[in-house]
């Protein structure tokens, strides 16, 4: 019986689908996440990314006590797609404490990681 994790794979092959980038880093760099999503988007690649911007004023997370349980969810939600992704995209030259937990989930998961600035990967 295969893993889960087999099973995923042996379907995106068999659906034929692009490989999955997923692009992770802090949301400071949004507006480079959008950039990095254009040019992997432009290379044939299912882009996955964050989808909010915590930093970034909203009625949504205005209150704290919900901002802070979103951020749990969202957390969750983002180790999802990394498990979904074949590769994760870091993008930025800062690495917080979020990112360098990403970038070790993924690389516990086998998948390759790549880094818009590799002098800030944490594993070099």
């Amino acid at each position: 019986m295969s893993s889960p994790e087999e099973a995923l794979a042996d379907a995106k092959k068999r659906l034929n689908l692009p490989r999955i980038v997923v692009i992770c880093g802090s949301t400071r760099f949004m507006a480079e996440m959008t950039g990095a999503e254009l040019r992997e988007t432009e290379a044939g690649r299912i882009v996955v990314k964050p989808g909010c911007d915590l930093k970034t004023p909203h009625a949504l997370w205005s209150d704290p006590a919900e901002a802070e349980a979103l951020k749990a969810r969202l957390d969750e939600l983002h180790r999802a797609k990394i498990r979904l992704a074949d590769e994760a995209l870091v993008v930025g030259d800062y690495i917080g404490d979020s990112t360098r937990a990403e970038i070790a989930y993924a690389r516990s998961l086998n998948k390759p990681v790549r880094f818009t600035h590799p002098e800030v990967d944490p594993g070099a």
